[in-house]
């Protein structure tokens, strides 16, 4: 270029620059992002999800990441130092817990799970039959037993002294036969075995009749009240912030391990392949109304974070030098020159 046509191409840049830069700023850029948020929204009624994706590349997305991304050691110290910031907050000592979930809340949660009634059978099935469970019946017949023969029948009660005289018997006999407890103690536990099952059964068949909708919830909100009105950190008290630091590090190591598993693949593509089933051939605007964002709700977001963001790095120059780079080659281009030159 002439240096003529250098100069006024110079001139014509700082120009435009100085014009996109005004639209950047106060009442023109909130007008400016207005605009452009209610042209968006006026192409989501006409353009499709499948348009603007698909299934394999959200689950690539999902993949890159939520799955394969390498996560930095310093996330978990993070978390726990966030995790312990909470637990000693002030709020903590000050907010009961019916403030955060409420009677009423409460009371539909327990109607919802009333109606688990198949999934209640199951798991008191599965506690009786558990052998820690069956060990604990076993023991607490056995030691029931023993007081009752010695102690506590209606014969011992009612008859001075021979509740002495058995005591006294069973040591007699028990250093004239060595061994004596130990075979009674044997017997009466193999009769324990023998006789559990039948126990375990009516105990099961027992539970079922008792816990009845009306006794579980009862049971459940007269629990509430009692702890309804406790602080959160009353609740908390005895977990430290170490072992939350600890609780937060087994989280993130099972989040490692979990978010490679084929179950948690298999979710995500099931919920992908679902969402495009449903929606991949609707406008996309349906699929906004549907989980409830509007155009009113972007723009209020766009108001409280695009806004000041943009205006941060207007003050730093950011914003200048981006809109100086994206125009300087066309003020500098052979077609400029080409129109400029007759001005010339």
């Amino acid at each position: 270029m002439t240096t003529v046509v250098t100069d006024l191409a110079n001139a014509l840049l700082e120009q435009h620059v100085k014009h996109e830069l005004a639209q950047f700023k106060g009442a023109k850029l909130h007008k400016f992002l207005e605009r452009e948020v209610a042209a968006l929204y006026a192409y989501t009624d006409r353009v499709t999800l499948n348009r603007l994706s698909s299934p394999d590349q959200i689950l690539s997305v999902i993949r890159r990441l939520v799955v394969e991304m390498e996560l930095d050691g310093g996330i978990p110290e993070i978390a726990g130092d966030m995790a312990t910031e909470v637990l000693n907050a002030p709020v903590q000592s000050q907010t009961p817990l019916r403030e955060i979930l409420s009677r009423d809340q409460v009371a539909e949660f327990v109607e919802e799970a009333l109606e688990l009634k198949h999934h209640r059978k199951r798991m008191i099935s599965g506690i009786m039959s558990h052998p820690v469970y069956q060990e604990l019946v076993a023991n607490v017949v056995y030691q029931g037993l023993v007081s009752y023969l010695y102690e506590d029948n209606l014969i011992t009660k009612s008859v001075p002294g021979v509740g002495s005289m058995m005591k006294l018997g069973k040591k007699m006999a028990n250093k004239a036969v060595p061994g004596l407890d130990e075979s009674f103690e044997r017997r009466i536990k193999a009769w324990l075995s023998d006789s559990l099952p039948g126990l375990i059964n009516r105990s099961e068949a027992f539970l079922n009749r008792a816990l009845t909708d009306e006794e579980l919830r009862d049971t459940v909100m007269a629990a509430w009240i009692g702890v309804e009105d406790l602080s959160i950190q009353e609740l908390n008290e005895g977990l430290g912030d170490i072992q939350l630091q600890e609780f937060v590090v087994l989280g993130y190591e099972f989040w490692l391990s979990f978010r490679e598993t084929p179950y948690f693949e298999a979710c995500c593509e099931a919920v992908v392949n679902r969402l495009f089933e449903q929606y991949g051939d609707r406008p996309v605007s349906e699929l906004l109304r549907d989980v409830g964002v509007s155009e009113t709700m972007v723009m209020a977001e766009v108001e409280a974070l695009v806004i000041p963001f943009v205006d941060v790095l207007r003050e730093e120059g950011y914003l200048e030098e981006a809109v100086r780079r994206r125009l300087s080659s066309f003020y500098r281009s052979a077609a400029v020159k080409k129109i400029l030159e007759p001005e010339a």
